[in-house]
């Protein structure tokens, strides 16, 4: 089983930064892939970055060159800097892994089995 538990939420003015963080634990083969989604009230849970085990990382194109996602396997931790916020990057943001090892399929949500509880951010102008 997998444990995710993400942090660094808050409410922050259009322009500011933010750095969610996904604390993880469990099988480390349940984890092969991990990414960030988003949920906004009213609309579809999205696919925001995504990670796998070789470093690939792939972003949604609304918050690429603004978003970046790393990870450190010594700590079992996941990042999100987020750069440049405005409000239409608020939302609830969860934490999620796949046993798979995946590259075009990382921001599907299908393809992830864990999840974290989610930390909201708020953006405003």
């Amino acid at each position: 089983q997998v444990q995710l538990v993400e942090s660094g939420g808050g409410s922050v003015q259009a322009g500011g930064s933010l750095r969610l963080s996904c604390a993880a634990s469990g099988y480390a083969s349940s984890r092969n892939s991990m990414g960030w989604f988003r949920q906004a009230p009213g609309k579809k849970r999205e696919g925001v970055a995504g990670i796998n085990s070789d470093g690939e990382v792939r972003y949604q194109d609304s918050v690429k060159g603004r978003f970046t996602i790393s990870q450190d396997s010594a700590k079992n931790t996941l990042y999100l800097q987020m750069n440049s916020l405005i409000p239409e990057d608020t939302a609830m943001y969860y934490c999620a892994a796949s046993s798979y090892r995946l590259w075009l399929e990382l921001l599907l949500e299908y393809n992830y089995h864990f999840w974290g509880q989610g930390t909201q951010v708020t953006v405003s102008s």
